[in-house]
């Protein structure tokens, strides 16, 4: 979790950003965050959120506000992170780890950056520092007088922040890398002399003597024009500086650091005192990136006796990302440095508390004959001897929170760092561990970790394969290690050619190994320590056609219930094998699926959870259009889930539509490709209404899918009603032609297979081809036709939409009284049962029209008002463009022309 003032102030989870809603409410979070583990008066507050005089109820608006941010903490756990917004008396307490403000890090790298004695060092955390903006502070806050002010300070330490980072480079003699910074913000802020008195000096010193005066004589006449004054003495001395073409006040280089007298004490590594215990392993090489990790392990690592959790997936380099910060600290730990391997994922075994204990001991200079024997004595005594001291004790590879507690030292001045590919929830419940979670790398630093080995030439000669090199390494250190590994040993062998082998999803994993090292021997280990029946849901996931996964659908892979898939799917999130996306959803890292792919399961797994999907959207067809019919019946063969997702109400079932659409495809392609041919045409047809409600967001490809399908499984039934469903598609994309040999084969098909309710439907879809291509009467005969064969089976939603459809044919030829009189008796058979708001819609939108035509305008006029109405309501933007599009046609109202205009902008965002 992170919160963020340097830019859009937002609060980021692993699953995206919280959303905190208007203005006001950002205000309230910005105000508690300036001020972190302090109460703010609500008087305060009420300054931050209103300039001038506040409403009455501005109390209650903080309260409304507060409560909504507590429950978007505790839907994102914010607990576990040591989160939480407290009342005290007449003020609040936002309660946190600073080290999860990016303000705080910011301040925190700039102080230490300040102390380096090493230019390139500090350069380092003025970039890193830098690097956590991104944007205006406070964006999307409102604009009180005490935000402002602020904002307006947290922008002043950045552009010291800048001037600092050029006067490192200036210090390492890379002018014109300080004169590109400066000139960046010196464009954007012209007025600070500050700025442009150091560009004018960085372009003197890179030999750009012509720009440096330009830039000077451009910023005086800027003072006199905007303020009326001449240049100040630091910018009048740079100009001076560079009229006598001298270099008179550069930085010196630091005076060299005084070396020790021969001695054991030269042996000691940079910044440690002699004698310091150090057990750390070398410094990891190649290591890129990571600032925000980095930047959050110190603030975790702040305060009295911290103990730092450092977890993420098999090979995504925690130990190198702690090791690394390590060395870069060790200053901070006089009293040494301890580490330990405790091989919780390894083939070796794992070392014994005692073991440990009896290493750590030695360190600290306890003769061996005085070690007990016991491990409750042994980590008595090693926390009597931390007590003192200020240690650092790296616990590596932590199995579990168990294996951790008798190893912490306790001290009030020491640091605990753990890594682990578990969560250790217990850890955090018993020690108040402190959570930092550490990611796959982003595309740039994965191409930057092969530059390190492969060098920068090679990678950039390919810049194109290095970027897919690093998408099909999903951005994980090791595979990326490994695939430069197997480069480095075949200089002659391209980027581009490792590319194309690695996208064989069948030879990936393989070539991700080298000896004893790679991606699935890491995965191997995780796996291993899983319990069986996690173990045996993960092997399940890895036969799933989608992205995603809910509790339903890993219950119908593994064919267990909803109690077991909710236990394995927590376990394995807690092992980094899944990765929660939202409320009831996860997903697999690429090269985690591959090799689940590759476990052993049973040969159902795939009709099982194709079953639970046409079961699923079966479901969800019924809460999105209740009273119709279902569109296919089960095959014989089916296999029922042990539990299928419940839908409220018609937005519950159409969000599920919207979020499931792209697994769904997924899993009509896997059903297809295994031949399963009732089961590819069945969950293609069961989309209907989300096809329906957005018709064209290109669903022809998984129709004709379909329809193969359909063929290949001898079912007219099925092939009209999908023939009749692609035609429609087909009519709406404007390829009518195409659309017309489908439509006319679907009613036939219908009729021989005794579907009349299926032969309605054609004829209504094939009259819409008719009218386009220029036959309405035609058309209206067909609708005619289809609305008598749906009285007949009584189905009374498809009479009217045949009704409909013959009232927008009558419209269309100018038969007023008649379409009027058609609508009228579609709407006939409304009731709030069986009607959809589409149709309803439509239906009011035909008789609006009908009425203008006659000349009623007003009672037209407001039946087309509550038609837009409704539609704009529901989300219904294609009903909402027709009934206001009419409605434009006799009047030029402002207020119609904007929801017009944006009912129209989201369709063509959606398109």
């Amino acid at each position: 979790m992170e919160f963020r003032l340097l830019g859009a102030v937002s609060v980021a989870t692993e699953v995206g950003e919280l959303p905190l809603g208007p203005a006001k409410r950002r205000s309230l979070l910005a105000a508690l965050l300036l001020r972190p583990n302090h109460p703010v008066p609500v008087d305060q507050l009420t300054a931050a959120l209103w300039d001038h005089e506040p409403p009455p109820q501005a109390r209650s608006v903080i309260q409304g506000h507060v409560s909504r941010l507590r429950v978007l903490f505790a839907g994102a756990d914010a607990e576990m992170f040591g989160v939480e917004l407290v009342t005290r008396n007449a003020a609040y307490v936002l309660r946190m780890p600073e080290s999860l403000l990016d303000a705080h890090r910011f301040e925190e790298l700039v102080t230490l950056a300040r102390g380096q004695r090493v230019p390139a060092d500090a350069v380092s955390m003025f970039q890193e520092a830098l690097s956590l903006w991104q944007g205006p502070a406070l964006t999307g806050a409102y604009p009180s007088q005490p935000l402002q002010a602020a904002a307006h300070a947290l922008e002043e330490l950045r552009l010291t922040t800048v001037e600092l980072l050029a006067a490192g480079y200036t210090r390492m003699g890379e002018h014109a890398r300080a004169a590109a910074v400066l000139r960046a913000e010196a464009a954007v802020h012209p007025l600070r002399e500050s700025l442009s008195a150091g560009l004018v000096r960085a372009l003197q010193r890179a030999g750009r003597r012509s720009e440096a005066l330009d830039w000077f004589h451009r910023t005086r006449r800027l003072l006199a024009d905007e303020l009326g004054v001449d240049p100040g003495r630091e910018l009048a001395d740079a100009y001076a500086v560079v009229l006598r073409g001298e270099h008179d006040d550069e930085p010196q280089a630091p005076a060299p650091v005084p070396q020790p007298a021969p001695g054991a004490a030269q042996m000691a590594p940079a910044g440690l005192h002699p004698g310091t215990i150090d057990l750390l392993p070398r410094m990891p090489r190649g290591f890129h990136g990571r600032a925000g990790e980095l930047t959050a392990l110190s603030r975790a690592a702040a305060g009295e006796a911290p103990v730092c959790l450092v977890t993420g997936p098999a090979g995504v380099g925690k130990t190198a990302l702690v090791v690394h910060w390590a060395h870069h600290n060790r200053d901070r730990f006089p009293g040494g440095l301890l580490y330990a391997d405790l091989r919780g994922f390894s083939d070796t075994g794992e070392p014994t508390l005692v073991e440990v204990l009896r290493e750590f001991l030695l360190a600290l200079g306890v003769a061996p004959r005085r070690i007990p024997e016991s491990a409750g004595a042994a980590s008595a005594l090693f926390r009597s001897l931390a007590a003192d001291r200020q240690l650092l004790v790296v616990l590596d590879n932590a199995r579990g929170s168990e294996q951790v507690r008798d190893l912490l030292p306790g001290g009030t001045r020491c640091v605990t760092v753990v890594t682990s590919r578990d969560r250790l929830r217990g850890l955090i419940a018993s020690d108040a561990a402190r959570p930092v979670p550490v990611d796959v790398l982003e595309p740039e630093d994965s191409t930057a970790l092969l530059a390190a080995v492969l060098g920068k030439e090679r990678v950039l000669a390919e810049a194109v394969a290095a970027r897919r090199l690093a998408e099909l390494c999903g951005g994980l250190p090791l595979a990326l290690r490994v695939t430069a590994a197997r480069l480095a040993d075949q200089p002659d062998r391209s980027l581009s050619t490792m590319s194309t082998e690695l996208s064989d999803e069948s030879r990936r994993l393989s070539l991700l190994d080298v000896e004893d090292t790679g991606v699935r021997a890491a995965l191997r280990l995780t796996v291993r320590r899983l319990p069986a029946d996690a173990a045996q849901h993960f092997a399940h996931l890895g036969r799933y056609p989608g992205t995603h996964v809910d509790r339903y659908t890993a219950a119908a892979l593994a064919g267990t219930g909803l109690a077991a898939a909710d236990a394995a799917l927590d376990r394995l999130t807690a092992a980094h094998l899944l990765t929660r996306t939202g409320p009831d959803r996860w997903t697999l890292h690429d090269l985690v699926r591959l090799y689940a792919r590759d476990l052993d399961t049973d040969a159902g797994t795939l009709v099982r959870v194709l079953d639970h999907g046409v079961a699923t959207a079966l479901a969800a067809a019924d809460a999105a259009e209740p009273g119709d019919e279902s569109c296919f019946t089960l095959p014989a063969d089916f296999h029922p889930p042990c539990a299928v997702r419940e839908f409220a109400d018609r937005e519950q079932a159409m969000a599920w539509y919207a979020a499931e659409r792209d697994d769904l495809t997924l899993a009509v392609a896997a059903a297809h490709a295994a031949g399963l041919h009732s089961r590819t045409w069945r969950l293609a047809l069961a989309l209907w209404p989300q096809i329906v409600w957005r018709v064209r967001d290109g669903w022809s490809p998984l129709l004709e899918t379909a329809l193969e399908a359909a063929r290949a499984d001898a079912d007219p039934r099925a092939q009209s009603r999908i023939l009749a469903l692609l035609g429609w598609v087909l009519t709406e994309e404007g390829r009518t032609q195409e659309a017309l040999v489908h439509l006319e084969a679907a009613p036939a098909l219908a009729s021989r297979a005794g579907d009349p309710r299926g032969e309605a439907t054609a004829l209504v879809n094939l009259s819409l081809a008719q009218a386009a291509l220029g036959s309405p009467d035609e058309a209206a005969d067909g609708c005619a036709r289809a609305a008598r064969l749906a009285c007949g089976a009584g189905d009374r939603h498809t009479e009217r939409l045949a009704l409909y459809h013959l009232s927008r044919h009558q419209l269309d030829t100018a038969q007023w009284q008649a379409a009027l009189d058609t609508s009228i008796a579609a709407q006939a058979l409304d009731d709030a049962s069986d009607s959809s708001a589409a149709s309803r819609v439509l239906l009011r939108t035909a008789a609006g029209e009908a009425l203008l035509g006659m000349g009623e305008e007003a009672e037209g006029i407001r039946r087309l008002d509550e038609a837009a109405r409704e539609a704009e309501a529901c989300g219904y933007d294609d009903g909402a463009v027709r009934a206001l599009g009419v409605l434009l046609r006799v009047s030029a109202d402002v207020e119609l022309q904007a929801r017009y205009d944006t009912a129209v902008m989201r369709l063509l965002e959606r398109s």
